[in-house]
């Protein structure tokens, strides 16, 4: 059955973050960052499929460049703590193929992101799950400022409402929904919790990477244990 989820962070140098980094490791690449004089190189990450900037209308064409993107973002930023990207990840259906999960991934973020001024870094993974079954995702990192033809300007703090965040993850369901139907696929997917759906079921653990890892190794694992109790 098609999963839900859909979650929202902010990546910041108070938690000890780097843009470069971040966006390295979420699209397998190379990076050279330029504030810290290093390279970020997770190339040899696997279960990338698709990884493209996408930019709103009167951006510079060289930020669809990701080194020279996120070395703008943080030459920009001058605060130890800044905050330097916002980062959303959601469930891509497993009912869809690549094809379709990337297409479905790419218009959503167009729709909800792009078109409202921000540049975006969507990154769609296509893992195996702790259950050996395909585990589709997209990672997307959204500058937090607004963006012209000179550059980054002010940082846009209409972006941050909550009450924007659950219209995000209610239109992502009617999205996947929408998606589903179109293609004649019978599931569906509900934005809301199990208790607001009035279901009596107690949701399961996300299991992180190291967990899976753990499980391939043949290891015990008591929160991958608890995730199958539960289901």
């Amino acid at each position: 059955m098609a999963i839900y989820h859909f979650s929202a962070k902010i990546i910041s140098r108070a938690s000890g973050s780097s843009a470069l980094a971040a966006a390295a490791y979420r699209s397998a690449s190379r990076l050279h960052d330029q504030r810290l004089d290093r390279h970020h190189d997770f190339s040899n990450k696997a279960g990338v499929v698709h990884s493209e900037v996408l930019l709103p209308d009167g951006a510079p064409d060289h930020l669809a460049d990701r080194e020279k993107l996120w070395n703008a973002v943080e030459a920009v930023e001058l605060r130890k703590d800044a905050q330097l990207a916002r980062e959303i990840e959601f469930a891509i259906p497993r009912e869809l193929n690549q094809a379709e999960g990337i297409r479905l991934a790419r218009e959503f973020v167009q729709a909800e992101f792009v078109n409202r001024g921000m540049v975006a870094d969507l990154n769609v993974h296509w893992d195996v799950g702790a259950d050996g079954e395909p585990k589709p995702h997209a990672h997307v990192m959204l500058s937090l400022r607004e963006v012209d033809g000179e550059g980054f300007g002010k940082k846009n703090r209409d972006w941050n409402r909550t009450d924007l965040l659950e219209k995000w993850r209610e239109r992502w369901a009617g999205h996947v929904n929408a998606r589903l139907a179109e293609l004649d696929i019978d599931a569906r997917v509900d934005h809301r919790s199990l208790e607001a759906q009035g279901i009596d079921l107690e949701p399961q653990h996300k299991i992180g990477p190291a967990a899976a890892r753990m499980a391939d190794q043949g290891l015990a694992s008591e929160r991958l244990e608890e995730h199958h109790d539960i289901a």
